[in-house]
């Protein structure tokens, strides 16, 4: 399942694994929060609304992760959260499309992310790794809804995706580590 120089996960890769995956999930369900406080009423809210449900239920999976496998959290737990809040604020602002192109850049990043934990995973991390792929394909399902809700065609597509997923890919390597 791994590739051929890539050694499978272990103890520490699976922790970090864990820690920087509660933090996604905690910051994508405030972006989605974000959104939402903006863009409830609009014809994208149930979507948006529904995607954050899903992230609601893989920070609780992540959570009971952690804690059935003694697993600290990252200690920048709060910032996650108050920066996807913001992130999710702002990009509604901007305007329906510009928070659909926010949704299309941090998922892609989330599944790219997940797909290369659930590759590193060897056999004796089954659940874990279908656990992993699950989240991964709700993610794309994210994406694939924002693409459909136009988020292509934001003003600025593609600078905003690209800051967007540079800071995704910034605090992924920050959360595995604190």
């Amino acid at each position: 399942m791994t590739q051929p120089n890539r050694p499978a996960a272990g103890r520490r890769d699976i922790e970090r694994f864990l820690r920087v995956d509660h933090a996604g999930e905690r910051a994508a369900q405030q972006i989605y929060r974000g959104q939402l406080a903006i863009l409830r009423n609009h014809s994208s809210g149930p979507q948006i609304q529904h995607m954050m449900e899903q992230e609601v239920e893989h920070l609780e999976a992540f959570e009971a992760l952690l804690n059935e496998r003694r697993v600290r959290p990252s200690v920048l737990d709060p910032v996650w959260g108050a920066a996807g809040f913001a992130l999710g604020a702002v990009t509604a602002v901007m305007g329906p499309k510009a928070a659909m192109a926010c949704t299309i850049a941090v998922e892609e990043v989330i599944g790219e992310h997940y797909a290369d934990q659930a590759e590193r995973l060897g056999e004796d991390e089954a659940e874990l790794r279908g656990t992993i792929s699950k989240f991964r394909d709700d993610e794309l399902e994210h994406r694939d809804i924002a693409i459909e809700y136009r988020g292509r065609e934001a003003m600025f597509y593609a600078a905003l995706k690209s800051v967007i997923q540079q800071g995704c890919r910034t605090a992924i390597r920050i959360a595995e580590r604190v």
